[in-house]
């Protein structure tokens, strides 16, 4: 099932969302072809509470899954980014002006390269919930962002990762958006072998890439 892409309780979509049908724009060879981006990592991007002089506050988590395609086959040599707020809630960004306190310590971006098998890993912090103005005492669920190349730029999928049992899911209009059994995909699983005693939870977040459904081109 599509879900529809205005959903009026997530007010941005109403600016957002296309009015016209959708129209399939096909890839050339510049599109489907590009750089390698194994050179875009560096020594630390894969460990968010690394990047600093010192550690950043908050809980420390270790996130890790594998990416596939929609057939079930491992997705190898796809560059995975992820952004997030600090454990406080707050973004990096100077457009995030809400009084939580930043961290010097965490500047809350991340990325690696899936390796043959498919399988990603980053160490970072649990991120705080934060108001965000959407409808009367509007507050995101803590989640984390990530973005999916998959063999081109023109592959990408966007999305969100949640933690489990969060008090805020039936009050997010983003989350509820999705329909299920999509929205149940996007909260993680604890995972209590993969944590390290001592030193960080850990929770597995699984992707699968799918095509996007797109309208039929219109005929002449």
């Amino acid at each position: 099932m599509t879900v529809p892409l205005l959903h009026p309780p997530y007010r941005s979509t109403l600016r957002r969302a296309p009015t016209q049908p959708l129209v399939v724009v096909p890839n050339r060879l510049t599109e489907i072809t590009g750089p390698l981006l194994t050179g875009e990592i560096g020594p630390h991007d894969d460990d968010l509470t690394a990047q600093h002089d010192g550690a950043p506050l908050g809980q420390r988590i270790i996130v890790f899954g594998r990416v596939r395609d929609a057939g079930g086959r491992p997705v190898p040599d796809t560059l995975v980014e992820v952004w997030q707020a600090n454990a406080a809630g707050r973004y990096a960004h100077a457009r995030d002006t809400w009084p939580a306190p930043l961290d010097p310590n965490f500047s809350g971006g991340g990325r690696v390269v899936t390796d043959a098998a498919g399988h990603y890993r980053f160490t970072t912090v649990k991120p705080g919930a934060y108001p965000w103005g959407n409808h009367p005492n509007a507050w995101r669920p803590a989640h984390i962002h990530f973005s999916l190349f998959g063999r081109a730029f023109t592959q990408r999928l966007v999305t969100q990762m949640y933690f489990p049992d969060d008090p805020l899911f039936a009050f997010d209009p983003i989350y509820q958006a999705a329909a299920e059994p999509d929205r149940r995909r996007m909260v993680a699983a604890f995972d209590l072998d993969a944590t390290q005693p001592g030193w960080a939870l850990a929770f597995r977040f699984d992707i699968v890439l799918r095509e996007t459904p797109f309208e039929e081109p219109a005929h002449a």
